[in-house]
């Protein structure tokens, strides 16, 4: 499934979106403790980064400066991709990046900052490549984040992202209840935030991935290694009981196909380029003139 966004005005975006109810503070503490489990637990990550990796081989870019925002352990890809160019890995979870850094001995390593990506410790305008991978459903705005990606984006830059749509982790939330999951933002919504954002005709897609379980033990241990357990302002507070979880177990087992425990992810990708300005700060048209 693609769609392509036509620029809008800033003020005529599809309706209003309200922030994803993430908690920052929890999300980071999640992510935190899973840093020494947390490459080994996420394939959906790893898998995603890789299908983003190959987005790349059609798109004509010589960056100086990439900034891979929500990076995780600092990864090679990049800088291996674009070995003259300087990779910045930022993350919230500074056990993530020392875990990482440890292990990056090559040439060309990421430079490791720890920040906000709704914050970024950023001059504007220092980037060519904003990379994203699977980090916008852990930000309580959206849309601040694409903000600072266009703020920090030099001019013809290019944001390239993916994140969880609405359909992941269905089966979860209809064993657990809604409090237990979070809500995933769809990609239309993103895609008017990309034009309130300022980018020009943000293109998106969207597929639907399987990963295969043995039970629902194994997918909440899986959850629990990568750091990717409820963090939402408005999650159920204090320890579950033996009583709910034995109940989550049996729900869970209802849904197991052939064995397995089949669980989907909607995953949605995006990119788009920050165009040149149309007007000056102080509100004249800029009118480019080609030699």
């Amino acid at each position: 499934m693609c769609s392509r966004l036509r620029a809008q005005s800033k003020g005529c975006c599809r309706k209003a979106v309200p922030d994803s109810g993430i908690d920052a503070r929890a999300a980071r503490r999640r992510f935190e403790r899973a840093a020494r489990t947390y490459a080994a637990a996420a394939r959906l990550e790893a898998e995603v980064g890789a299908r983003m990796l190959e987005r790349l081989d059609y798109v004509k870019l010589q960056p100086r400066r990439v900034l891979d925002a929500g990076s995780g352990p600092p990864q090679r890809a990049l800088g291996r991709r674009y070995r003259n160019a300087e990779v910045i890995a930022l993350d919230f979870a500074l056990a993530m990046l020392r875990i990482g850094k440890r292990k990056l001995l090559e040439r060309n390593p990421p430079k490791a900052v720890s920040g906000d990506i709704a914050r970024l410790p950023i001059a504007a305008r220092a980037i060519d490549l904003v990379w994203s991978n699977m980090a916008l459903h852990w930000v309580a705005d959206p849309l601040a984040a694409f903000k600072e990606f266009h703020r920090v984006l030099a001019v013809d830059g290019l944001l390239m992202f993916s994140t969880l749509g609405p359909d992941t982790l269905a089966g979860l939330r209809a064993a657990a209840g809604d409090a237990r999951v979070h809500r995933f933002a769809d990609m239309h919504d993103l895609g008017d935030m990309l034009v309130a954002a300022g980018f020009a005709e943000p293109v998106m897609d969207m597929e639907r991935l399987t990963i295969v379980y043995a039970d629902g033990a194994a997918l909440l241990a899986d959850l629990r290694a990568s750091g990717q357990t409820c963090a939402s302002a408005g999650r159920a507070r204090g320890l579950a009981g033996a009583r709910f979880r034995a109940a989550l177990d049996e729900r869970l087992a209802e849904q197991r196909r052939g064995g397995k425990l089949p669980v989907g992810f909607e995953v949605v990708y995006g990119h788009a380029w920050k165009a040149a300005p149309k007007r000056a700060a102080d509100g004249r048209s800029i009118v480019q003139f080609v030699q």
